[in-house]
């Protein structure tokens, strides 16, 4: 792992990044010893500056959770990230483009869990035990990177692209719906742009929380009762400019939409 120092000058160079937003190049280009763990080092830094500024933790997210985007990155599981409850816009909102760099919207399933989930392995069915209810997201990305070129271990350091989300549609207990067959419609200004299974997501979307509460446990830690987890994305991840409108149908759990202004 690069030294602490370095990590914090890291942390600094991201948080500045996303707050202002400007771009910046890909990390390993200028830390060529950056590796996964220091990503997320780098991701537990970040944390802990926020929360020094008052923010609040509301959550983690999944990303990297198709085949074909863990076979083009080399990984053989999800990436992970955090979620600050200052992201979250309410359904119908008008994001505003200005604190943007390169935005992209995704249709996923999002967990609300009602019990704290922890351990070395655990089964789709306690996932689904321990969830509140699941509900319709779009979630926000936005890499800090120049021209939207990054690696693993610079995209982990930069929270997974996490910019913000959306929570919307019907919201459902998880045993009452077939999380592997939920299908998705994704609108752009009245256009269908993308259409998705759940299954998409590791053919289940408790698969991501299976695998965020392994890899949490390796961390010594557990994921929290009330936590929302976004699973990942089902869709492509599908630009968005100024005056675009995004409306995504899901099926069985109504449809959730929002501007960008």
């Amino acid at each position: 792992m690069l030294d602490s120092a370095t990590l914090d000058r890291i942390t600094a160079q991201v948080a500045t990044a996303q707050a202002a937003p400007h771009t910046m190049p890909k990390l390993t280009e200028v830390y060529p010893g950056l590796d996964v763990e220091d990503g997320y080092a780098v991701q537990d830094r970040l944390l802990a500056r926020w929360l020094d500024e008052g923010r609040e933790l509301i959550g983690l997210k999944a990303g990297l959770t198709s085949k074909a985007k863990m076979e083009q990155m080399g990984v053989s599981e999800p990436s992970f990230g955090i979620l600050m409850r200052d992201t979250l816009d309410p359904e119908g909102s008008i994001i505003p483009t200005q604190c943007l760099i390169h935005p992209r919207v995704e249709a996923e399933i999002a967990f609300v869990m009602k019990d704290e989930l922890g351990g070395p392995e655990v089964s789709i069915d306690q996932v689904l035990d321990a969830t509140d209810f699941v509900q319709p997201a779009i979630e926000i990305l936005d890499s800090r990177f120049e021209k939207f070129k990054f690696d693993l271990p610079s995209v982990i350091a930069d929270n997974g692209s996490s910019a913000r989300f959306v929570m919307g549609g019907r919201p459902r207990r998880a045993r009452n719906v077939d999380l592997r067959t939920i299908g998705m419609v994704m609108e752009l200004n009245g256009e269908i742009v993308a259409m998705a299974s759940s299954g998409a997501v590791l053919g289940h979307p408790a698969r991501s929380i299976q695998m965020l509460v392994a890899w949490l446990h390796g961390r010594g830690r557990t994921l929290p009762a009330g936590s929302i987890v976004l699973t990942g994305g089902a869709t492509a991840a599908i630009a968005v400019k100024p005056d675009d409108a995004v409306i995504v149908r899901y099926q069985d759990m109504g449809e959730i939409s929002v501007r960008f202004g």
